[in-house]
């Protein structure tokens, strides 16, 4: 059935006209809009315990940080607002009259545009909640970006995204693409941005995180998510800023030693580089949905596959809706990195160059290679193997680097200034005996029930794929039985 959107009024009314819910709210950096929306929605009496804006730096510590200061707007900082009033609530009004009640905390803390329209708008909202009276407690969080390039309209946003999702915890907590597609109604995709979310709770247990965070690209409601080594969502920006960034494109589907050697000497010369530092480096693999999207077809579990895989060797991962390569290098860009180095084999680096793909910029090819090569990115080329044409008597293979790519003429110029500037990279080093490998042709092998694949992948890919019958491994016997 066709879900039927509710305005913010009429949200928040009938939320105050629901005699079980009560709680409090807390709101630093961006007004009293969620407050507001309830107040002005009539009832609110029935709804609001209290509302409280520690707007100044002082009585926000005191309040939520009295050890230390920490940063404001944060995950951190939010789960303090949290803890501290809901424990208010539930010590003060759990055990009287208002047992029957399901208690909530909702808080935020944001940083709006300010007067230089400079900085960067964001935000972390969460609610903590008790979806049975007197029963445990859930809670949710998320990161937004408020995308408006105006702060009253900021926080417009803002409220609205506030009531959306107090409403989404009471009404669709048992449906978490429904939870996740209403919090932006009323909205529009270039007002905000929801870049994490994360649910827990004894009663949100069958919500799995890393699934959610998969449907905010596929909703189109997130750029970008990450998912660090460990399989844990992060927030773009806290994984990274002022980093040095290695990102390595793929389907990863799977992963075989050709991918896995890219990674291994990319990550080498980057080593190399005077402005490396170890700690500082963050090296992420990212797999995008833009044409999988286009197409309509689409397995959250396969990406989910992936993701797992790719932890297991102790990669980051990024899952993305970036169709061109310099519409990734703008995203990393946002988060003002040191260095951006993008490993690319030489398939993919031809269609880069190719005009074809550039006929909605109005620069073309230009536009497209000046927003790919920024001042802090430089591209690592893998070789290949290629092969000279069958009419040729001196038939034979010999290895494609980005030194001797075949180029139209009114390239040549602009790509050999790339090149003496070093913004183009061979990766040297590469085992050719694993460029004969490719990915599309394992997977179907595997696909087909085929031998031989196995000795394309790590070992350990190898038992993953049999062992979680991933990529459609098994089918094929099952079907003819």
């Amino acid at each position: 059935m066709e879900r039927e959107i509710l305005t913010t009024h009429r949200k928040a009314l009938r939320i105050n006209l629901n005699p079980e819910i009560f709680g409090t709210l807390a709101e630093i950096g961006g007004g009293q809009e969620v407050a507001r929306n309830f107040f002005q929605a009539g009832g609110a009496s029935g709804t609001v315990a209290k509302s409280i804006s520690a707007y100044d730096k002082a009585f926000s510590d005191k309040l939520y940080n009295k050890n230390r200061p920490g940063r404001y707007v944060s995950e951190e900082r939010l789960a303090k607002m949290l803890d501290t009033e809901y424990a208010e609530l539930i010590q003060l009004l759990s055990g009287n009259k208002e047992e029957s009640r399901r208690f909530f905390t909702f808080a935020n803390t944001v940083e709006t545009l300010n007067f230089k329209k400079d900085n960067q708008s964001h935000g972390w909202l969460g609610v903590r909640f008790q979806l049975t009276p007197g029963g445990a407690e859930n809670e949710v969080i998320l990161h937004v970006r408020l995308l408006d390039n105006d702060a009253l309209l900021q926080q417009n946003a803002l409220g609205i995204l506030g009531v959306n999702l107090i409403f989404a915890c009471f009404y669709h907590h048992e449906f978490p693409n429904t939870f996740l597609q209403s919090l932006t109604d009323n909205l529009t995709s270039d007002r905000i941005e929801i870049t994490m979310i994360r649910m827990k709770g004894s009663e949100m247990g069958y919500v799995d995180n890393r699934l959610l965070a998969v449907q905010l690209v596929k909703n189109g409601m997130a750029k970008a998510i990450i998912f660090d080594r460990y399989g844990n969502i992060q927030e773009p920006a806290d994984m990274l800023y002022k980093k040095n960034v290695l990102a390595f494109r793929g389907s990863f589907r799977p992963i075989t030693y050709v991918g896995f050697d890219m990674l291994k000497t990319s990550y080498s010369i980057f080593k190399k580089d005077e402005d490396y530092e170890k700690e500082n480096t963050l090296a992420l693999c990212e797999m995008t949905l833009s044409n999988l999207l286009d197409e309509g077809q689409f397995d959250e579990r396969d990406y989910l596959a992936r993701v797992d895989i790719l932890n297991g060797m102790g990669q980051n991962v990024m899952i993305s809706n970036f169709r061109e390569y310099f519409t990734l290098v703008g995203f990393f860009s946002r988060f003002r990195i040191k260095n951006l180095r993008i490993v690319i084999g030489i398939p993919a680096f031809l269609n880069v160059l190719d005009k074809k793909y550039y006929k909605n910029l109005k620069g073309g090819l230009l536009e497209a290679l000046g927003k790919l090569f920024t001042d802090n990115m430089k591209l690592y080329v893998y070789p290949t193997v290629a092969y000279v044409p069958v009419d040729n008597p001196t038939h034979a293979e010999y290895l494609l680097t980005s030194a001797n790519l075949p180029l139209p003429d009114d390239l040549r110029d602009i790509y050999h200034y790339l090149l003496k500037n070093k913004k183009i990279i061979d990766i040297g080093h590469a085992k050719k005996k694993w460029l004969y490998i490719n990915p599309r042709r394992v997977l179907q092998m595997i696909q087909k029930g085929e031998t031989g694949w196995e000795e394309m992948v790590p070992r350990y890919i190898e038992d993953q794929i049999k062992s979680k019958k991933l990529f459609g491994y098994g089918k094929q016997s099952v079907s003819i039985q």
